[in-house]
């Protein structure tokens, strides 16, 4: 009962989002939230939102796709070794280290964005893709998840025994450890992503022109006034690349899910 209330509570939205394009502004405010209204009216929405802002919206998901899939692969390279670092080598500051990750993690993220500001306004990176990509790149919960799975997931007996056999630490990591970790590399990989694209603040504070803007900050000043039809179908178009993305990663997913369930 309680899981069905939670679900009603977050698919009923979704249903009227996906069914409010196909109504007239008029027709959503006098027939039933949960009316379909005609492919047309859809279709009209769509094509009036390709045309907001002389095609804004394109530009906007081009920078979003942009920020967000360098953001990601910058914060995969870093997480993935990271973890492992932390999980299966020895050094001085180790488990600083470590509670420093866990702090970062629980910070709110809106936190680091004056002290981000003034370190890129010093560097000259505000008003350029890297002022937003950086700190995408920055994502200290993924650190945690790769050192969770190295603790847990990967054998340790498989670690020594390449040691044993003259491997260095990096070509363990390099042709053992991270064969290994696909799961979890999806899995951190996915988060970050989603993190980086809902992302509103950070590109606001970052950014100042329109032409830079990801579609969660070109959305939020371009739609005021816009019927609600066409503001339901830009933000259809604006969730859709996460659950492609989710479709596409699932069982990837499940497996991230399941990673550091059984121990060695």
């Amino acid at each position: 009962m309680t899981l069905a209330v939670f679900a009603a509570f977050f698919v009923v939205p979704i249903i009227w989002l996906v069914l409010a394009p196909t109504k007239t502004s008029q027709e959503l405010v006098s027939d039933s939230p949960f009316a379909f209204g005609s492919f047309g009216n859809f279709a009209h929405a769509f094509r009036t939102m390709l045309r907001w802002q002389g095609g804004s919206l394109l530009v906007w998901l081009e920078n979003s796709a942009i920020y967000c899939v360098s953001g990601t692969v910058l914060a995969v390279v870093a997480a993935v070794p990271a973890g492992y670092g932390l999980a299966r080598t020895q050094f001085v500051g180790r488990r600083a280290l470590l509670w420093i990750t866990l702090v970062a993690m629980i910070m709110p993220a809106n936190a680091l964005t004056l002290p981000l500001f003034v370190e890129l306004n010093d560097a000259r990176l505000i008003g350029t893709a890297w002022s937003i990509i950086l700190p995408f790149a920055f994502f200290p919960f993924g650190v945690y998840l790769a050192y969770i799975y190295f603790s847990s997931a990967v054998p340790l007996s498989l670690l020594a025994a390449a040691r044993l056999d003259g491997a260095g630490e990096w070509r363990v990591f390099r042709h053992i450890a991270l064969p290994l970790s696909l799961p979890i590399v999806v899995f951190v990989a996915f988060f970050a992503f989603v993190a980086d694209w809902n992302n509103f603040y950070l590109p606001f504070v970052m950014t100042y022109d329109r032409s830079q803007y990801p579609i969660q900050v070109g959305l939020q000043l371009a739609l005021v006034g816009v019927p609600a039809p066409d503001r339901a179908m830009a933000t259809l178009v604006a969730i859709s690349p996460i659950v492609i993305l989710f479709v596409l990663a699932q069982r990837a997913l499940a497996g991230g899910l399941l990673a550091g369930a059984f121990p060695d």
